[in-house]
């Protein structure tokens, strides 16, 4: 039996258009966190266009939105790159970037290796996500029994609000 893999996405909507000062330290940090994340033990796949992000990816219906899409080999590896990483200084600053949703702005699924998942299918998950909770279909870190590191700086994160 072949060893599933981790897709996951998530989004978020630009407070400023990318090209204002107020964006510049995300901005000019994004090769430096995607290059990271590409050298990553676990690292699978990453939506990018020709200027090597995805920032320039447009949503359909959802004009302003900044889509991150990647699959990994397992649990243990995106929990690694997200929580122990620089990525968890640019996370924990996502509000200065990031306008506030009312909706879920993270995923998971199981793919089957070699699946690079479109932004249509991941947006479709997201919605699944946000109308159902946790199902086998998407699902978010409280689903996984393995994610252990999201726990812990989940409830520091909230303790902290």
């Amino acid at each position: 039996m072949t060893k599933m893999h981790l897709a996951e996405i998530n989004v978020g909507l630009f407070r400023y258009p990318t090209d204002d000062p107020r964006m510049a330290d995300f901005m000019n940090n994004l090769d430096r966190v995607n290059g990271l994340a590409e050298r990553m033990p676990g690292f699978v796949w990453r939506l990018k266009d020709d200027t090597g992000n995805a920032t320039d990816i447009e949503v359909p219906e959802h004009p302003g939105m900044a889509v991150n899409l990647s699959v990994w080999e397992d649990v243990a590896s995106l929990e690694n790159f997200v929580w122990n990483t620089v990525h968890k200084r640019f996370y924990e600053r996502r509000a200065e970037w990031f306008a506030l949703m009312d909706s879920m702005h993270h995923a998971m699924w199981w793919v089957e290796p070699g699946t690079e998942p479109t932004v249509a299918e991941a947006m479709e998950r997201l919605a699944h996500y946000d109308a159902h909770g946790n199902t086998d279909r998407a699902f978010g870190w409280d689903y996984l029994d393995e994610a252990v590191q999201w726990r812990d700086r989940r409830c520091a994160s909230l303790a902290a609000e």
